[in-house]
């Protein structure tokens, strides 16, 4: 529950802020573009690291490998490119880092350790 109540209440309002503040710094119509040129790169970036991804993970299955470290890519690709396209200042940050191989490697471990944390509490339930 509190992680909704910061997601939803706390992330926009921090967001909020960093527009008005940038509005402020850089103008209105800068912020706007600037909003606007993230959101298009973002989604440049994530589709041409996507078509990368889908690759690794296809030619992990060609030579019988299990696709786990493209998979957790992909979605870390996709998390990213999302966060890019939600205007915002806090969340283009997050997303960008994201997107970027040697920094994604870092969010990696935790991503997994979150993931393998579900799929137990997910045995408990169904047991």
């Amino acid at each position: 529950m509190k992680y909704l109540f910061l997601l939803f209440i706390v992330c926009p309002a921090i967001e909020i802020g960093l527009f008005l503040l940038a509005g402020k710094l850089i103008g209105i119509f800068p912020t706007i573009l600037l909003i606007i040129l993230t959101g298009v790169l973002g989604a440049l970036v994530a589709k041409r690291q996507g078509v990368d991804v889908y690759h690794r993970v296809q030619r992990d299955l060609q030579y019988g490998k299990m696709p786990g470290e493209a998979l957790l890519d992909g979605m870390c690709v996709f998390i990213g490119g999302l966060l890019l396209m939600i205007p915002g200042f806090l969340s283009d940050v997050l997303g960008a880092c994201l997107l970027i191989p040697f920094i994604r490697d870092r969010f990696k471990p935790l991503m997994f350790k979150w993931l393998r944390g579900m799929s137990k509490n997910k045995r408990k339930i169904i047991k």
